[in-house]
């Protein structure tokens, strides 16, 4: 097959057909074509679009460029959940164990952090002795012993996918909908789920900035999900403030096991109750208003917390860290942001936030860069909060004093005040299924 001709067809404006789009993506895969011409594809996709046929096509594709995962030696309903990324998500670690512990395996393979947004597998790692890297039979044991285990993804999952995004991110061809969709379902139809819940975060923290957008990226993956034969539905939340009090990784685990002993913040516990209780619908335990319910009362008679403490110790880790976060080591250097006037919070740059929290050595811009586990911030005051002049905004954790001054400076650059207090945008926008 001769790939200009697919340029040139799909730059004049035609659908390929599914022959053509497998060749592209395991071109790409197998890198058999060079780059500049995936790009000038990529280009006549991104001028040209593709339609719900060969989005569906290129999805699967991509996911069959590389590693499948087999769950068929995982007994019951495998589910997944997916966000789209935001600044203090740490909603996986509090709803896998939630809905494992009402029966449905949790078979989750995770990614790091990069940019201005965190990483589950960051997160479990700042646990001593965590082990995300698993091999396939293990993975498999640890999901039919607990009912879950969290893994950082197969370095062949996908690789048409990982291909094609690093030439999208410097050919200015990202903001696309139908590659956005399929980037991000190829990685969970690889995944083997048979449930999927998606969170598609909405606002200055996220990578949709509007509902509108967020909508429509939400409505093609669940389109393609279903196209591919499975249950799945998308929650679209509010990322115009962080998620929580708590930012940075051994901070957010201590967080999401406050969250798990009912001690959590409200806005944290809302969405991963919400997000719970989709997937344990989709998986066929009731209603959403009895799934709820039931989410909620695993978190109340402990059994959540006990099921992600045994995960814990199966990977390796020391449970004692989930059982009392006290053992989690604390940075060396802390520093208080002081509100510089009087009044409400009338809004954050929530990615300018998680900024600030990558400078303190929490997350990276590069994917070989380190992390500090225990470097993070604590919010005291979110948007929507009244706070007096003097009063303390947040708390910045490092192991590194002269970073603060920068880091302080950005945070509060991050804030706007004003004398009226602000409309409260609920954290729950709309459920697209």
């Amino acid at each position: 097959m001769d790939f200009k001709s697919l340029i040139q067809k799909k730059r004049d404006g035609f659908a390929l057909t599914k022959e053509e789009i497998e060749f592209f993506a395991f071109s790409a895969a197998n890198e058999t074509v060079p780059d500049y011409q995936l790009s000038a594809m990529l280009m006549a996709i991104f001028f040209n679009s593709l339609n719900e046929e060969e989005t569906l096509w290129l999805t699967d594709a991509m996911a069959r460029s590389g590693d499948m995962a087999d769950l068929s030696g995982i007994d019951g309903i495998k589910g997944d959940k997916h966000s789209t990324g935001g600044v203090g998500d740490k909603t996986t670690l509090i709803v896998a164990p939630v809905v494992a512990s009402c029966g449905v395996r949790m078979a989750k393979m995770s990614g790091r952090g990069l940019g201005h947004t965190g990483g589950t597998v960051d997160k479990l790692e700042s646990i001593p002795n965590f082990r995300t890297s698993l091999a396939t039979e293990e993975f498999a044991d640890i999901v039919n012993k607990c009912g879950l285990c969290v893994a950082g993804q197969s370095g062949r999952l996908c690789p048409a996918d990982k291909k094609l995004y690093g030439l999208r991110d410097v050919t200015a061809t990202v903001d696309n909908m139908p590659l956005i969709a399929s980037s991000i379902m190829s990685k969970k139809l690889a995944g083997g789920a048979d449930c999927i819940v998606l969170d598609v975060k909405c606002g200055s923290g996220a990578f949709m900035k509007d509902e509108e957008s967020a909508a429509k990226l939400a409505e093609k993956m669940v389109e393609i999900g279903r196209g591919a034969g499975r249950k799945i539905a998308a929650l679209i939340t509010d990322m115009d403030r962080p998620l929580g009090k708590n930012i940075g990784n051994s901070l957010e685990v201590i967080e999401a096991v406050e969250t798990l002993k009912g001690n959590g913040p409200e806005d944290l516990t809302e969405i991963s109750v919400l997000l719970s209780a989709k997937l344990l619908e989709l998986a066929g335990k009731g209603t959403f208003e009895e799934c709820k319910a039931l989410a909620k009362s695993k978190i109340d008679d402990g059994s959540a917390l006990r099921k992600l403490a045994e995960m814990v110790k199966l990977q390796g880790g020391d449970e004692n860290y989930i059982l009392n976060t006290e053992f989690f080591p604390r940075a060396r250097c802390s520093r208080k942001v002081i509100a510089p006037e009087t009044g409400y919070i009338s809004s954050m740059n929530t990615e300018g936030v998680g900024s600030v929290c990558v400078s303190l050595g929490a997350g990276r811009q590069k994917k070989e860069d380190s992390v500090d586990a225990s470097a993070g911030i604590i919010i005291e005051k979110k948007t929507g909060d009244y706070v007096e002049k003097g009063e303390t905004l947040a708390t910045l954790f490092c192991s590194d004093e002269a970073l603060f001054g920068a880091a302080e400076k950005q945070y509060l650059g991050a804030l706007n005040f004003s004398q009226s207090e602000p409309e409260r945008i609920p954290l729950l926008l709309r459920i697209v299924e």
